[in-house]
């Protein structure tokens, strides 16, 4: 089932990095992906999570001209220029509607819960925001999305295609004065939904 959004867990991908952390690194250096950051993307993925599933899946999204959106892929370097985070944003929809959704993210284990994840993800929110992209979607920790602004997708009436509790189907408008559609996400193919 290699790219499958698991609707039994919806914490599959829980960052680890806290903005408040004592440890935090202030002087991460963020960039888009590079022709030459693959492997090394999937080396951070490898390193994350504890099967190649979520390195898969951005292969597989990679492949997918439907979803892929050059300079969406976004990593966070080490004040030594080492890779350590990594944000991903394709295309789905949102009804008929055009949306990103945002997964997945990984952090390799020794940057972890120095804000590593958070600049990557920062850096792709502010890339999709100068786009004209305003709705991102995630499906993740409760706790950790909401600091960049993510509430509950049901409050926009959006909802995913399987079951999965409220508060991990999360929503973020990048442009509040544009409007946000309504209904069910369209993943693409790659997640298996």
């Amino acid at each position: 089932m290699t790219g499958r959004i698991p609707p039994a867990s919806p914490t599959a991908h829980r960052p680890k990095d806290k903005e408040t952390n004592p440890t935090m690194t202030p002087s991460w250096t963020t960039r888009p992906e590079s022709a030459g950051d693959v492997a090394a993307i999937r080396d951070i993925n490898l390193a994350a999570f504890p099967t190649p599933h979520e390195a898969d899946l951005v292969e597989a999204l990679r492949a997918d001209p439907q979803a892929w959106l050059a300079g969406l892929s976004w990593l966070a370097e080490a004040p030594g220029g080492e890779l350590a985070g990594y944000a991903l944003l394709t295309r789905c929809h949102v009804g008929d509607s055009p949306a990103l959704t945002l997964g997945p993210c990984a952090v390799k284990s020794e940057h972890q819960r120095r804000g590593a994840g958070s600049a990557a993800i920062r850096a792709a929110l502010q890339a999709a925001r100068e786009r004209g992209e305003n709705l991102v979607l995630v499906l993740g920790h409760a706790e950790y999305y909401p600091r960049f602004g993510f509430t509950p997708a049901s409050g926009f009436g959006i909802r995913p295609p399987f079951d999965v509790e409220d508060k991990y189907m999360m929503a973020l408008a990048l442009n509040p004065e544009q409007p946000v559609p309504s209904g069910v996400i369209r993943y693409p193919a790659a997640f298996g939904v």
